[in-house]
């Protein structure tokens, strides 16, 4: 799965107040143990291949956006989205099913 969580990528869209440095986690469901986390997506080719081969829209490789690339055994999660230093503002998050 390729998770995302999008704040400042989403100045383009005319979206305001937005969350500028968010960051993300993955947890099963019944579980307090983070199975993924990002905090600045860093612009990685893998990260990049995988926006391309799901249409997600690219983000700039130096934004405060946070995606993870992550394989999960069937079952239930949960994505929370916070932001750093307790900041707040709109963010926008995206599951996708990578091929």
């Amino acid at each position: 799965l390729l998770i995302r969580a999008v704040g400042p990528g989403l100045a383009p869209f005319g979206v305001t107040d937005l969350l500028l440095d968010p960051q993300l986690a993955v947890i099963p469901l019944g579980k307090t143990t983070t199975v993924a986390a990002n905090d600045n997506w860093g612009g990685t080719a893998e990260l990049i291949a995988a926006f391309a081969s799901v249409g997600a829209f690219g983000l700039p490789s130096g934004s405060g956006d946070a995606a993870v690339l992550v394989r999960l055994p069937p079952g239930g999660y949960t994505v929370t989205v916070s932001g750093v230093a307790n900041t707040t503002g709109n963010v926008l998050v995206e599951i996708y099913d990578v091929p």
